[in-house]
C-alpha cells in the first residue's frame, strides 16, 4: 500500500503498444490488444515514480493472420512457454521537458534493460506518454534468421501512445 501522498494512474484502454519488424523485402506492423500498467507518482514528481508494465502475449497481432500466428510460435515469442512481457521502470530523468525511461524489459524469458526517449505529459488527471525507439530482438533470444533471400533485421522498433488516467480512491 502506498501513503496518500502518492498519485495512482492506470492505462486507458486506448493506450496502443505496437512494433514494427522488418526484413529485406519490407516490414509488418502489429501491437498487442491486452495491457495492464501502471504508473505511480509520489509528491515528489514524476522522476521518482515507477512505470510497470504486462503484456499478455496472446493478444499479440499484426497486420497479416499468418505473420501473426508465426509471431506467436516457438521461433518467435513463443507464447506458450513466454505468456507474459513486462517491463518495470528504474529511472526516470526530465531534462528541459524531455524525458529518458530506464527499466527492465523481459521478453521471450530475458530480462534486459533499456533506457528510451519518450515525450511525457502530466495533467491533474492523466498521463499522457510517447514514443519510439529500437530494441535488438537477439538481445532477448530471438534468433530467427528468415530465409535466404528474405532475412530479418534485429533491430525491432517499438512505439507506444499511452494515456494513464488517474485512479479515484
Amino acid at each position: 500500500t502506498y501513503p496518500s501522498s502518492v498519485e495512482m494512474y492506470t492505462f486507458a484502454e486506448s493506450s496502443t503498444i505496437g512494433f514494427e519488424g522488418s526484413k529485406v523485402i519490407g516490414s509488418h506492423v502489429g501491437g498487442f490488444a491486452k495491457i495492464r500498467a501502471s504508473i505511480v507518482v509520489p509528491e515528489q514528481g514524476l522522476e521518482h515514480g515507477t512505470i510497470h508494465i504486462e503484456i499478455d502475449m496472446d493478444s499479440l497481432y499484426s497486420d497479416d493472420p499468418e505473420l501473426t500466428t508465426v509471431l506467436k510460435g516457438a521461433d518467435f515469442f513463443d507464447v506458450q512457454a513466454y505468456s507474459t512481457s513486462t517491463f518495470h521502470s528504474t529511472k526516470i530523468v526530465e531534462q528541459n521537458g524531455d524525458y529518458t525511461v530506464t527499466g527492465n524489459l523481459r521478453l521471450h524469458g530475458v530480462t534486459k534493460s533499456i533506457t528510451f526517449p519518450a515525450t511525457i505529459q502530466v495533467s491533474d488527471e492523466a498521463i499522457a506518454a510517447q514514443s519510439e525507439f529500437s530494441i535488438k530482438r537477439f538481445d532477448f533470444g530471438i534468433t530467427y534468421p528468415g530465409k535466404m533471400d528474405d532475412l530479418i533485421r534485429d533491430e525491432v522498433l517499438i512505439f507506444f501512445d499511452i494515456e494513464a488516467l488517474k485512479k479515484q480512491p
